[in-house]
């Protein structure tokens, strides 16, 4: 034993900073820009810079609802991930056995008081859209609905990526930009099932059908280009040069994977489908930006 100046504090300070590092890892802080940078789009829609209101939602929206996201399905894709050459990495974790109550107790600690605090502080409808935000990515990864294993439902249900650009107006009093929203629920059905081409051998060989499994490369890029348009379609109801960036990128993504319709090719394209809504984001958020500062309307 030591006194509080000795190698003991040192050694907890150690470890718990260890463990904080391995719980950013499995949030997967380069796919923060999913839920954060809606949340900061959604608040700039509202034609403002920022809105001190907002501030609870968007602290919630990075390490804490991310958690919630992978950490819940890393417990339950353990033995998938353990043959995925991809996990491991930064484009995801490969958790132990052992690290699955940490994890749990870790996404209940960070989640729940965010979520008790907003049934008291904000509006029903946006607590209702925080709690069905929750409720389906949790059911994304876990028994029995485990939306991960059943095609359509498994891209279908990541519409949900959209909702801060429903919770944060919603909190703030204000109607949300629906063309934008729904657009960006159509990006992300598209998203989804396009980033799960790279994993179909490893989904097929545990016995797990998803969308992208169902229909093939080629299939899938003709679903989620299909998707990609509507989402087009409805940013250009926001934003013209918005649009045109997504179709740009998006159409890209298409025709390269269809010219070459494998999993191997869909892996090679996962950087690009990474920095597609930083791309995008970050120019619709530049406009968006200019347009306040300008004094125009949303």
């Amino acid at each position: 034993m030591t006194d509080g100046t000795g190698p003991m504090p040192r050694t907890l300070l150690s470890g718990a900073g260890a463990t904080v590092r391995r719980l950013v890892h499995i949030s997967r802080p380069v796919l923060w820009i999913n839920t954060i940078g809606s949340g900061l789009v959604a608040v700039w829609l509202t034609g403002t810079l920022f809105d001190v209101r907002a501030l609870p939602v968007l602290i919630w929206l990075t390490l804490p609802f991310n958690l919630l996201i992978y950490g819940v399905n890393d417990v339950f894709d353990q033995d998938t991930d353990a043959t995925n050459p991809r996990k491991g990495s930064i484009e995801g974790a490969r958790i132990r056995q052992s690290e699955v109550r940490l994890i749990l107790w870790a996404v209940a600690v960070t989640n729940v008081p965010f979520l008790l605090a907003f049934l008291v502080t904000l509006p029903p409808l946006a607590t209702a859209a925080i709690l069905l935000y929750a409720v389906v990515f949790v059911c994304y990864s876990a028994p029995p609905l485990r939306f991960k294993a059943r095609p359509w439902f498994d891209s279908l249900s990541n519409a949900a990526y959209a909702l801060p650009l429903v919770i944060v107006p919603f909190a703030l009093g204000d109607e949300p930009v629906w063309a934008a929203a729904v657009g960006l629920m159509a990006w992300s059905v598209a998203k989804h099932a396009f980033d799960a081409v790279q994993d179909i051998v490893e989904d097929r060989d545990a016995g797990i059908t998803t969308s992208a499994v169902r229909l093939g490369p080629r299939g899938t890029a003709l679903w989620s280009g299909a998707w990609w348009i509507v989402s087009t379609v409805l940013f250009a109801l926001v934003s013209l040069p918005v649009a045109a960036v997504n179709l740009l990128i998006a159409g890209v993504l298409v025709v390269r994977l269809l010219r070459d319709p494998t999993p191997e090719t869909g892996h090679r394209l996962y950087p690009l489908s990474v920095a597609f809504p930083y791309i995008a984001g970050s120019f619709a958020g530049v406009l968006l930006l200019v347009s306040i500062v300008l004094g125009g309307s949303r």
